[in-house]
């Protein structure tokens, strides 16, 4: 199945095919602040499976190793990916056309969660992240 997505001014447009690898939620302060919101869903894919149709995002290292991108004309945030799993990409649930097609089932980085942000009881769940 393929699927599209971009950002909010349609000048970065992309399309994923294969099914997802995972479908979590971030808590962790980079992503915060990357986002501007109090967590960031995202669905990680195939790094090979990735395909930028239209535009030319930019690209920012958050932090050693982990680079984001984004539309340099209306800020949305798109992608996330590190060194650590270069076969893999993080795409921003959100940006994607259909969201709704990949609801979360995990939240990580809850060591760093707002205390007035809820968590549901039903995903599972890690101080960290997904691994440990």
């Amino acid at each position: 199945k393929s699927l599209e997505g971009g950002c909010l001014c349609t000048a970065v447009r992309y399309r994923v095919t294969g099914a997802p690898l995972m479908s979590g939620i971030c808590h962790c302060r980079s992503c915060r602040k990357a986002s501007g919101a109090p967590a960031v869903a995202w669905v990680t894919f195939e790094h090979k499976n990735f395909q930028l149709l239209s535009g030319t995002p930019r690209t920012f290292e958050s932090t050693a190793g982990v680079f984001r991108t984004f539309c340099a004309t209306c800020g949305t945030p798109l992608t996330y990916a590190n060194d650590g799993s270069p076969a893999t990409v993080d795409i921003t649930t959100i940006s994607l056309d259909e969201p709704e097609l990949f609801p979360p089932t995990r939240e990580g980085w809850l060591e760093h969660r707002l205390s007035w942000e809820a968590v549901d009881p039903a995903r599972e769940r890690f101080l960290k992240n997904a691994s440990n």
